[in-house]
């Protein structure tokens, strides 16, 4: 994958007016990525696209499927999982140690946010921790000097990426000590397929879209 930087001394004589600025910002882009064409797509990165579209797809099921049971387990899940699980466990409890939980209580909140759709705890934290380490610099995991929509989605399609930025993970160790982390990791996409099967089987096709997405 070409991975350009530009230098302002060099290609711009050092004026940054020359570069293009991410809009209603003072960022300014100095490096770009080839997002689809022209680039080496891995397993992985396939993976991901075909789940960002799938769940995209399911969404636009949704002013079709509407029932109002369908809705309170959207409502309700989103507070479990986007509340407790992704705000409260993912990022406060684990990525900031801004607070602490009994061991049982952490990991129930924390499975919750396994349920959000956002990848497992290992890679969610450690991408997070660098993106607060190096924040909007060229160290940063989602940075915007590589322009709106790489720091927005199109990172997480790009593993060579997070591989060549970050490829030890050195900054989760105290997650990578715990087995129940290390099995989430290991068994991910099946606790998303299970909580899929399990709506369905509760209210069909309405839960799922409803539920998940």
């Amino acid at each position: 994958m070409t991975n350009l930087l530009v230098p302002f001394s060099d290609s711009h004589g050092g004026n940054r007016k020359n570069l293009r600025k991410i809009p209603f910002s003072n960022v300014v882009i100095t490096r770009t990525r080839n997002y689809f064409l022209g680039r080496k797509w891995q397993a992985v990165d396939i993976q991901v696209a075909s789940w960002f579209i799938f769940v995209h797809l399911l969404a636009l099921f949704a002013p079709f499927t509407f029932t109002w049971d369908a809705f309170w387990i959207a409502f309700v899940g989103y507070l479990v999982t986007g509340m407790l699980g992704m705000t409260l466990s993912y990022h406060r409890l684990l990525s900031h140690h801004s607070l602490k939980l009994p061991k049982l209580l952490e990991y129930i909140f924390v499975y919750f946010g396994v349920l959000a759709l956002q990848g497992d705890p290992i890679f969610w934290v450690s991408i997070h921790r660098y993106h607060h380490k190096f924040v909007d610099s060229d160290n940063d995991t989602h940075s915007p000097i590589n322009g709106l929509w790489f720091s927005y989605a199109g990172w997480f399609f790009d593993n060579e990426y997070l591989v060549e930025k970050y490829q030890e993970r050195n900054n989760v160790e105290d997650l990578k000590n715990q087995t129940f982390y290390i099995f989430i990791q290991k068994t991910y996409m099946c606790h998303l397929l299970g909580c899929g099967a399990v709506l369905y089987a509760r209210g069909g096709f309405s839960y799922v879209v409803w539920g998940m997405v």
